[in-house]
């Protein structure tokens, strides 16, 4: 089973195409592996992973750990299907601003390795769409902060979002200062 990397214009932003194997008892998928992590120069000291259940129409976002607590985050769509966006937070950058979205569906997996400094959320366009996330680090209260989902070009095509009360209370990318 191989996977195949596919750079996007966001630098250090990955998608990782893999393979998965069906047969009569179901299916299987490799979702990581070190020494292929290694020879493509993508970090491995993940120290912590969760998932996440959400409904149709939930957005999740944007998030991301403020130094020295950021992270590369790897996210990874085990059920259901959604719109996922990464959007460029580190000032030094040339897509400083930008953002990348895509669609991932259970059936052509995808693992998306997004680098430190760029904030993440998605929409679940499906009931029961489950998400895994592993960090470099590990969760921090005072360093976890987000960018208002709505703050940026970002079309979400939702007429009624589902949205936390925490998200909602995110500053607007345009009142947002970044610290990387």
């Amino acid at each position: 089973m191989t996977m195949e990397i596919e750079t996007t214009f966001i630098e250090g932003f990955k998608i990782l195409h893999l393979s998965k194997f069906n047969d009569t008892r179901g299916s299987f998928q490799k979702t990581y592996n070190k020494d292929f992590y290694e020879q493509n120069s993508l970090r491995t000291d993940f120290k912590e992973s969760y998932f996440s259940v959400s409904n149709k129409d939930v957005i999740r976002g944007m998030h991301f750990q403020n130094p020295p607590f950021e992270h590369v985050k790897l996210v990874y769509l085990n059920q259901g299907r959604m719109v996922d966006c990464v959007l460029d937070l580190r000032k030094s950058s040339t897509t400083y601003g930008r953002f990348y979205s895509i669609e991932l569906l259970e059936d052509a997996p995808k693992l998306l390795y997004i680098p430190i400094g760029c904030a993440h959320g998605f929409r679940a366009i499906e009931d029961n769409t489950i998400v895994t996330y592993l960090q470099t680090s590990v969760y921090n209260a005072k360093a976890d902060s987000g960018i208002r989902y709505d703050s940026f070009e970002m079309e979400w095509k939702c007429l009624f979002p589902v949205i936390s009360s925490r998200d909602l209370s995110f500053p607007s990318f345009t009142n947002f200062k970044s610290c990387f």
